[in-house]
Parts: C-alpha cells; structure tokens; sequence
C-alpha cells in the first residue's frame, strides 16, 4: 500500500508540473540585475535605494542609432550602439537613477536598472547594445536620471556608434540632451 501512495503522490506532482504554465522555448533570456550587470565594474557601486536629498540632477535624452541608411531607405547599415556615462567631478560621486533604451516609436524597449548605481569620482561605465540588434531602429533613444548629493560637475554622457563590417568602417558620437533639470 506504501509503495501505491508514493505512485500516487508521485503521478500527481507530474500532473500539476505538467498542467503549470510554461514558457515558451523562444521567450527571451530574463534581462540582467543591476547587480549581475554592473556589480564588479571599478568605481561603481550599486545602490540599495535612490537618493533621499538630491541637491543636483539631470533627465538627458540621448538620440542613438542602432541602423542608419546607406544609398536609400531599403539598404540599412547596422551599428553598435556604446552608451557612455562619465562622471568628470574630481571629489563627488554621482547617482543613476534611470537608464532606458526606447525604440524609434517611443516605446521602451529595455530598462538597464532596477536599483540605482553610484560612479565615483571620475569613474564611468557603459552599455552596449550590439549590432545584430535592431529593435531600437533608426530614431532609437536612452533616458538617463543622474542626481547628486551636492554639487558637481555635470557626467558627460553620449553614445558611441560603430560599425566595421565589410570594407566600410564608420563611427560617429551622439551627444546627450538635458531636457529636464532637478530643482529640489
């Protein structure tokens, strides 16, 4: 009797296992944490919490272009998209708060962080969003949000594009844009 019971218990597991909702075999990989991301890069920290008294900060737009076109709008010409953030104050750090890749019809393709991240004095990272990815498109963007906790030069931050495919290499940088400012 002992032994039909694990049967039974052991049936019904492979039952429910078998009814539980599955994902696709082609869903995408789950996106990185902040903390696999960017945990052992030097000059940064990864935060537990935003800041709770920002004295300074800063929303750029930063236009990035994972294609552009060559002789007419059928032939696309793929890049790899570098996304620099750089603190340049030589005593303070800085805090990102958001970072977020949107493609060309605005509509937010990937999130880069879910908990903020510190860079040290003079310290920077990237992100880089490969060429063989084309979901930002041509009129592709990041927000960035940076804050501080006193005053500080402002990051520079831009995007890299590249691409050295063939006999055609081209490279051009992208600068950010502010267009909203902290005022606490």
């Amino acid at each position: 009797m002992a032994k039909f019971k694990g049967f039974l218990v052991t049936l019904g597991l492979s039952v429910l296992s078998a009814c539980a909702p599955q994902a696709p075999a082609n869903s995408p990989a789950p996106s990185p944490s902040t903390q696999q991301r960017f945990g052992d890069r030097p000059g940064l920290t990864v935060l537990a919490t935003a800041l709770t008294d920002p004295v300074q900060g800063q929303t750029l737009y930063v236009p990035v272009y994972s294609e552009i076109f060559d002789s007419d709008s059928n032939r696309a010409f793929q890049l790899t998209v570098t996304l620099s953030l750089r603190n340049s104050d030589r005593s303070q750090p800085i805090v990102i708060t958001t970072l977020d890749y949107y493609n060309s019809g605005g509509d937010r393709i990937s999130t880069y962080l879910d908990q903020p991240i510190q860079l040290g004095p003079l310290a920077s990272t990237e992100i880089v969003v490969d060429r063989t990815n084309t979901t930002g498109g041509a009129g592709a963007n990041f927000i960035v949000e940076w804050q501080a906790i006193a005053p500080v030069s402002n990051p520079v931050i831009e995007a890299v594009m590249i691409s050295t495919t063939s006999q055609q290499g081209m490279s051009f940088v992208s600068p950010g844009h502010i267009i909203a400012e902290l005022h606490p």
